[in-house]
């Protein structure tokens, strides 16, 4: 299955409620408009002979009628397709509508705006409504989709932070494997020194990527840990190092503090470190992604974006309004706790599966 196709799947909550609601407001206001019917060509004919008896009238055949169950639902046939003007009333219905996927309004607002643009009065298909939507949502994801870039520094310090349970261990897991995969050298630091558990857990993926996991006694110092884990990578040569973090809760200043620390004895090492500061966010907090972002940009010079959990979520339009309002770049997505389950953004793709639409061009 490719990737597409599962994170079609994987995104039904959101794709279901963003389709389901294009139908209904079209249906609300629109009407079936019956598809024209094939013309047969013109066939030659003779010039009319004068007949002795006036011709047989044959009777007309009677229009087919939609089937009973067509007719008993009150649904239009397959040759009739549910148009609806796109007039303000309806630009309001659809703009509540991404609103309620968690867009928010700002964001929300342009997307609607730049699908009447040139079409406003127009009859569309829900179909069409969804394309348009898509192709709208893709165009503000495009600038923002992008790798995490890769650079000449050995080690190359990656620092993963996020609030509590935003799937930064798994994160790291996961990319700690496809780096591996393409050929990389990496180590990964268990920064969260205060939770036994989230040190074994990030063994746990450790053991499945192949690659070792450095460790310090519980209640230690992460700032210290992070600084002997460059050190140690360092000297075996390492690509790339992963640093784990605890989970912060953004309102909570000692433990905030305690992120700055670390950062600030990194750069006591190499003063271009970390070169990437990888914030991971829970699609399921909806807007409050947005507040998270603002926070830890402040704190850690945040350079990217990962997005995770949009598997059990009806709320995927944050991602979209986190492009719109920041512009960070998104490195990947997640959508499983599968050790395959992360992929790099493709905005399209996204847009299509967030909206449940086909891929290709809008009217």
């Amino acid at each position: 299955m490719s990737f597409f196709n599962k994170l079609k799947s994987k995104l039904f909550k959101s794709s279901s409620k963003l389709e389901e609601g294009v139908d209904a407001i079209v249906e609300d206001g629109g009407g079936p408009e019956q598809l024209p019917e094939p013309q047969a060509p013109p066939v030659a004919t003779e010039p009319p002979v004068k007949a002795e008896n006036p011709p047989v009238q044959t009777p007309q055949a009677s229009p087919v009628k939609p089937g009973l169950l067509g007719r008993l639902a009150g649904r239009a046939t397959p040759e009739q397709v549910v148009r609806r003007a796109l007039d303000d009333e309806m630009l309001e219905q659809l703009e509540e509508l991404l609103i309620s996927a968690d867009m928010g309004v700002e964001t929300a607002t342009r997307v609607t705006a730049n699908m009447a643009e040139g079409r406003f009065g127009k009859r569309l298909s829900s179909g069409e409504i969804r394309a348009l939507m898509a192709q709208e949502i893709a165009r503000i994801m495009e600038p923002v989709a992008r790798p995490m870039p890769l650079y000449p520094n050995r080690p190359q310090v990656v620092l993963v932070v996020g609030v509590n349970g935003s799937g930064k261990t798994t994160t790291i897991g996961k990319l700690a494997s496809q780096f591996r995969a393409a050929g990389k050298s990496v180590v990964i630091a268990a920064g969260d020194t205060f939770r036994a558990a989230a040190v074994e857990q990030l063994q746990v993926w450790g053991e499945r990527a192949g690659v070792p996991v450095l460790t310090a006694p519980e209640g230690s110092d992460p700032a210290s840990l992070a600084f002997d884990a460059m050190t140690k990578a360092g000297e075996s040569g390492a690509d790339l190092l992963l640093i784990d973090t605890a989970g912060r809760l953004q309102n909570r200043a000692d433990l905030m503090e305690e992120l700055t620390k670390i950062v600030r004895v990194i750069r006591k090492k190499d003063p271009t470190a970390p070169h990437n500061t990888l914030l991971v966010l829970d699609a399921t907090t909806g807007q409050n992604a947005l507040q998270q972002v603002e926070i830890f940009r402040k704190l850690a010079d945040v350079s990217g974006l990962v997005m995770t959990k949009l598997d059990g979520t009806a709320r995927g339009g944050v991602l979209v309004a986190l492009a719109d309002r920041f512009g960070l770049p998104i490195h990947a997505i997640g959508v499983g706790e599968q050790i395959d389950d992360l992929s790099p953004f493709d905005p399209e793709e996204f847009a299509a599966a967030l909206t449940g639409s086909a891929t290709g061009a809008a009217p």
